[in-house]
């Protein structure tokens, strides 16, 4: 039963964050439209911004479970992306939030894991030091949050899926220069 009632709390905030902000939706219009009362509501989270950071968090190992054997930013990042947009409006309101904080988290979470796959995958059998390893996934992890803070930041008024795909095609091949580089030197 407690699944069940995670998952209509979950579902009915997600649907009122898809068509109000955060600070519009109270918990006793979530307990409203989930047929609970409130104290079931807080049986499960503290409050709005906990429940906020349980979806994330739960997207966030959803994502991460996924194992990608990939050299490509672009396809690994697709299922994250997906959920960006399938949430556009939820992702936009939580990210104009108090709760700014929690969404960086998550995407910082999700392109580190991300970029670290790529940079495994990518320099398995090569001589390439942890330092530098580590050094290829900050810069690209930090190109890709901010790319997504760009968006977020200029009201999601491009495509993300073909712009990313378009920056990813005009850095092909980067990554492979930067990691023989690191075997040169």
């Amino acid at each position: 039963m407690a699944n069940f009632t995670e998952k209509a709390i979950k579902d009915t905030f997600m649907d009122l964050l898809n068509r109000k902000p955060v600070n519009k939706i109270t918990i006793k219009e979530i307990s409203a439209e989930c047929g609970i009362n409130r104290n079931s509501f807080y049986y499960h989270y503290k409050d709005l911004p906990d429940l906020i950071e349980n979806i994330l968090t739960a997207e966030t190992e959803k994502f991460i479970s996924i194992n990608k054997e990939s050299d490509s930013i672009y396809l690994a990042l697709l299922d994250a992306v997906d959920f960006a947009i399938e949430n556009k409006t939820a992702v936009y309101h939580i990210y104009n939030s108090a709760n700014r904080e929690v969404f960086e988290r998550y995407l910082d979470k999700i392109t580190e894991k991300t970029v670290s796959d790529i940079i495994d995958y990518a320099t398995k059998n090569k001589n390439v030091s942890d330092s530098d390893k580590d050094a290829l996934v900050l810069y690209y992890r930090c190109m890709l949050v901010g790319f997504v803070i760009n968006w977020l930041g200029t009201g999601m008024k491009y495509d993300l899926r073909k712009k990313l795909q378009r920056i990813c095609e005009l850095f092909d091949g980067s990554m492979d220069t930067a990691i023989a580089r690191c075997e040169s030197i």
